[in-house]
């Protein structure tokens, strides 16, 4: 008898999976049957996931969602599961916060996350994540932000020059998504790694790395990424081997899931090439003025206070190289499509475009060419802008957390049950999944009002209402849950916020912003990131990701 090839193999694992999760939906009692919510969906597979999902109508799901059923909703999870979709403050606050060992990321993303950047902060859980914060919070405090300020300066003048030659014949249409990929990677590569990516010069080729995770959300949330996520990959991930698992994933002929394997591929290995070489320069002694960075950047504090640190706090080298990827996922991808967003919102309000660029002139004529930290920060109308874009357009619109043991979920008001009955609390079963809709809270009407779906940076220029403070949103930032809460906040909102502010200030002070005329489309891609209606298509039929704008060089007459 002839053995089973390894595409049989597969796809009898597949339908195992497949069977015993219909037999378990068919038995299962739905313990939301009484909470409003929308249609199931058009696949019993991916239930209204796929909607909340999709990029071009995921945004229709999210508003219509909220408008129609409040800040909690039942929907249909994969194999059309029941969950919950919500934005209820007091309930974030138990889940963020109060319950947070309760509630945490989902086994697929962990999973996911661990084969993709390795043992890093976004792969692990309970203690192993607070061992690991706990060594790199000091990087990414107010004093550290303060010293790598002039490291910010240095690399976005060197976006400023580029750009200003890209114009110096006259108002050009520019990719600025590009750019802001560029510098932001620049960024996290001097400051946190002591590490050049680019030379940031018009015509330089880019880095590999950043071209993969750039494309690396877009990838995973393939639809035949994500089945395999949540169908082949635990039974791989729970009993195979490292080499077992890439031999699974090199024979399966779907060719989104080897391209995600090749950006991984690229990221791990100049993972290791930078660690490597920030550990021998240390070894060796060497002035730490000559690195990049100065000898400031994260890896090589990180790697000294390691070496430092008990034995019980220790990080294996394997955990400090997956902080590399980590760092660089969340602090490029995210920053740089923040940016895109504010450019192309200041390029359709020049009105706002006048205020920050007459603001942010007047602060260095008075200052000089580079702010420091405190006056870069407390600029106004500066700090206004990002405030607001960040709340009424964040780059990840939702998140989403596990029960790991059955919970009662208390709610800010009483939601009405299909039968009209009042409900104050609800039961949460252990394996439940609950969609966090980030959106959703940074504009709900009953805190910021009813011109909450509008964007107006003068709503910070004076105090917000007591609403917004009365309802107690347990974001880190700003009454806003755009750099979540509780123990898994963003680590780095502040080099974030950092980053924004320098690059913002230079790029309005010296250039004009304004509409190229194309249809600008924000693709929901896990991350929110930009394309246009023309854009040319790549292999799988993906729109290249790009911001085109009209830039011009500052009429100082």
């Amino acid at each position: 008898m002839a053995s089973p090839t390894s595409t049989q193999v597969v796809v009898a694992l597949l339908g195992t999976w497949v069977g015993w999760r219909v037999l378990k939906r068919v038995f299962a009692r739905d313990p939301f049957a009484h909470i409003p919510g929308p249609a199931s969906g058009s696949s019993w597979l991916g239930g209204n996931l796929l909607d909340l999902f999709d990029k071009d109508g995921g945004w229709d799901f999210n508003f219509n969602t909220a408008k129609k059923y409040g800040r909690v909703s039942r929907i249909a999870g994969f194999f059309s599961a029941p969950a919950l979709y919500l934005y209820d403050p007091k309930a974030l606050h138990h889940i963020i916060v109060k319950d947070q060992n309760i509630y945490e990321e989902p086994d697929d993303f962990i999973r996911s996350n661990k084969r993709t950047f390795g043992l890093g902060l976004l792969s692990t859980l309970g203690d192993h994540h607070r061992k690991q914060r706990k060594l790199l919070n000091p990087v990414f405090s107010i004093a550290h932000m303060k010293e790598m300020t002039p490291t910010f300066y240095s690399v976005t003048q060197k976006l400023q020059k580029s750009i200003a030659q890209q114009v110096a014949s006259g108002e050009t249409e520019i990719d600025m998504l590009q750019w802001m990929t560029r510098t932001a990677l620049e960024l996290i590569g001097q400051s946190g790694f002591g590490y050049s990516f680019d030379t940031l010069e018009p015509d330089a080729v880019q880095h590999p790395f950043g071209i993969s995770v750039k494309n690396l959300f877009r990838g995973l949330n393939n639809p035949g990424v994500i089945l395999t996520r949540v169908t082949i990959w635990p039974y791989v991930f729970n009993f195979g081997s490292p080499k077992f698992q890439r031999w699974v994933v090199d024979t399966l002929p779907w060719k989104a899931l080897h391209e995600v394997r090749d950006m991984v591929d690229v990221m791990h290995n100049t993972s290791v090439d930078i660690f490597e070489a920030t550990k021998r320069s240390l070894a060796r002694g060497e002035d730490p003025s000559t690195r990049i960075g100065g000898g400031k950047d994260i890896m090589s504090i990180l790697i000294k206070a390691n070496s430092s640190a008990s034995e019980e706090d220790k990080l294996p080298d394997s955990e400090l190289i997956a902080q590399i990827s980590t760092l660089t996922f969340a602090a490029m991808d995210t920053t740089s499509n923040a940016l895109a967003r504010i450019l192309d919102l200041l390029s359709l309000h020049p009105e706002i475009q006048d205020k920050v660029r007459e603001e942010v002139t007047n602060a260095h004529e008075e200052h000089g060419a580079e702010l420091d930290y405190e006056t870069v920060m407390a600029l106004p109308w500066l700090d206004a802008v990002c405030r607001e874009s960040l709340r009424l357009y964040p780059s990840g619109p939702t998140t989403m957390r596990t029960a790991r043991e059955d919970v009662m979920l208390p709610l800010s008001e009483p939601i009405l049950s299909k039968s009209g009955k009042e409900v104050n609390e609800i039961l949460i079963p252990s394996g439940t999944n609950i969609i966090i809709s980030i959106l959703s809270c940074n504009r709900d009407p009953k805190i910021w009002g009813p011109d909450a779906d509008k964007w107006k940076p003068e709503r910070w220029m004076k105090p917000l209402p007591g609403s917004v403070a009365d309802a107690k949103v347990p974001g880190v930032y700003s009454h806003l849950m755009t750099f979540l809460g509780g123990g898994r906040a963003c680590i780095g909102f502040k080099f974030s916020q950092l980053e924004m502010k320098v690059v913002l200030s230079l790029l309005i002070q010296s250039f004009t912003f304004s509409p190229s005329g194309k249809k600008i489309i924000w693709e929901m891609n896990a991350i929110v990131q930009p394309t246009t209606e023309d854009a040319e298509l790549s292999a799988t039929g993906d729109r290249k990701l790009q911001l085109p704008l009209k830039v011009s060089l500052v009429d100082r007459k």
